[in-house]
C-alpha cells in the first residue's frame, strides 16, 4: 500500500465520499501533486463534438437559468460530456481567466480518472450530486477552489448524458448553491423530454405521410470503450469508467465490433490461438458477466451467440469514422497510439496493424503541415524515416521546427548506415 493511500485510510475527518473517492483516483494517479488536466479537444474539433451531443439542445435553459445569474458572481458555469471532457465553460472574464490557470476550461478532461477528486468527475462516477470544497480535491493545485456538480440523466435510459458544475470560492458550495444546480438540471432534463416527445411525434406523422423520407433525429449519445495506446481497455458506460483486463478488454472489443454476435467457436478464434480449447473462452465470459453485472447492467452479453444487448463505440472505429470524413486532426486527438500493443490475439493484431496502416497512410497523404508533425509525436513514427522526410519537405525554409526535424533524421539515418 502507498504512503499517501495509507495517509487516507486513517484521515477520519475525511467525508467518507471524499475518502473512497481519494483511494479510488489513487488506483490511476500516483500522487496529488502536478496534476495538469489535458486538453482533448481544441476550438474547431469543440464546435463539432457540441453540435453533436444531446446536452446541446439544452444549454439556452442552462444559460437562462444558471449562466446569466452567475454573471459578475466571480463563479464560473461547466457543462461537462458523460466522460468528465468540459463542453462549456461560462462566467465572467476574470473567473474564466483564474480557471484556466488550472486549465479548467472547455475542452479539458476533468474526469476523476484523470484529475482525482472533484466535483465533476465525481458526480459522474456516483450518478448523484457532488460538492468538494477545498483541499478535498485530489489534485492540491484545485485546494483554493470550491465546486458543486449535478449529472444530467437521459430521460429515456437513465443514463448520464453528463453533468452541469458550479465553480468559485467558498460561494460555489454555498446552502442554495445545490438546490440552485439541482433545479437548474430538473429544467434542462424536462426540456429534453419534451424535445424528444416532439421528435417522435414528428416521426410517426412522417411515417404515415410517406416511408421515403429518411429520420434526421440524432441518436443518442453512446457509451464507449478506449483500447487505443493501452492493453487495459477502459469502459465509459452510464457515466462511470471501468478498467477492464487485457483479456475482458480483447472479448468485449469484438463482441462491440459485431453487433450481430458470435459464437463460441468464432470468438476463440479471433481471442485465442488456433486448437484452443471452448472452456477458456467460456469462462472468461463467466468473469466478464459478473464484473459487468455490477459496473455496467445494461452491457451484459447475451449468449447463443455471444452478444451486446446494446450498441458501444470504440475509440478504433472513431478514428476509422474520422479519417474516411478526411477529419485527420480529430482522429489524431483521439489517437495516442497503437492499439493495445501488447495483445497477441489474432483480430486484435490484425485491427492493430490495419488501424496504424490507415492512419499512417491518410495523415502522409492528405493531412496538413500541423497534423503531420502531431503524428511524428507517435512512439509507433519516431523510426519512420519517410514519414520524417514528408515533413521536412513540407516545412517551410525557416521554419524553427526544421532544426529538430533534421537532427532526428540525421539520427536515423545513422542507425541505417
Amino acid at each position: 500500500m502507498s504512503p499517501l493511500r495509507h495517509l487516507v485510510e486513517d484521515l477520519p475527518a475525511m467525508r467518507a465520499l471524499v475518502r473512497e473517492s481519494w483511494l479510488r483516483s489513487l488506483k490511476t494517479l500516483t500522487t496529488p501533486a502536478g496534476l495538469t488536466p489535458p486538453l482533448v479537444w481544441e476550438s474547431r474539433e469543440l464546435l463539432e463534438i457540441r453540435q453533436d451531443h444531446p446536452l446541446a439542445s439544452i444549454m439556452p435553459v442552462i444559460t437562462k437559468l444558471l449562466v446569466e445569474p452567475s454573471r459578475d458572481t466571480g463563479l464560473l458555469v461547466a457543462v461537462g460530456d458523460e466522460h468528465g471532457r468540459l463542453l462549456w465553460v461560462e462566467g465572467d472574464s476574470s473567473a474564466r481567466r483564474n480557471g484556466e490557470i488550472i486549465n479548467f476550461a472547455t475542452g479539458a478532461d476533468w474526469s476523476e480518472t484523470v484529475v482525482g477528486t472533484s466535483a465533476p468527475g465525481t458526480a459522474l462516477v456516483l450518478g448523484k450530486s457532488v460538492q468538494i470544497t477545498g483541499q478535498e480535491h485530489f489534485s492540491s493545485a484545485v485546494h483554493s477552489w470550491s465546486c458543486t456538480a449535478v449529472p444530467v440523466h437521459d430521460p429515456d435510459s437513465g443514463s448520464l448524458l453528463g453533468v452541469v458544475d458550479i465553480t468559485g470560492g467558498a460561494e460555489a458550495v454555498g446552502a442554495n448553491t445545490l438546490s440552485l444546480v439541482q433545479a437548474t438540471v430538473a429544467a434542462a432534463e424536462s426540456q429534453l423530454r419534451i424535445e424528444r416527445l416532439e421528435q417522435r411525434a414528428a416521426i410517426r406523422d412522417t411515417s404515415t405521410r410517406t416511408t421515403n423520407t429518411p429520420s434526421t433525429t440524432k441518436p443518442l449519445y453512446r457509451d464507449s470503450l478506449q483500447i487505443l495506446g493501452r492493453d487495459q481497455g477502459l469502459l465509459h458506460v452510464a457515466g462511470q469508467a471501468v478498467i477492464l483486463s487485457e483479456r475482458h478488454t480483447e472479448i468485449l472489443t469484438m463482441l462491440a465490433l459485431h453487433p450481430g454476435g458470435l459464437t463460441a467457436e468464432e470468438l476463440t478464434g479471433k481471442i485465442y490461438p488456433a486448437g484452443s480449447s471452448l472452456s477458456s473462452i467460456r469462462a472468461e465470459m463467466v468473469r466478464l458477466r459478473k464484473l459487468l453485472l455490477s459496473a455496467a447492467p445494461s452491457l451484459v452479453p447475451e449468449s447463443r451467440p455471444y452478444r451486446l444487448p446494446r450498441a458501444l463505440v470504440v475509440d478504433a472505429e472513431q478514428v476509422r469514422h474520422y479519417l474516411d470524413r478526411g477529419a485527420h486532426r480529430l482522429a489524431l486527438k483521439i489517437y495516442p497510439g497503437e492499439l493495445m500493443p501488447r495483445s497477441l490475439a489474432p483480430a486484435i493484431e490484425a485491427l492493430r496493424s490495419r488501424l496504424a496502416i490507415h492512419v499512417r497512410e491518410a495523415i502522409l497523404t492528405d493531412a496538413s503541415l500541423e497534423t503531420l508533425l502531431g503524428y511524428l509525436q507517435l512512439r509507433e513514427a519516431a523510426d519512420d524515416v519517410d514519414a520524417w522526410r514528408t515533413a521536412l519537405r513540407l516545412l517551410p525554409p525557416r521554419s524553427p521546427k526544421r532544426s529538430a526535424v533534421v537532427a532526428h533524421l540525421e539520427a536515423l539515418e545513422a542507425l541505417e548506415g
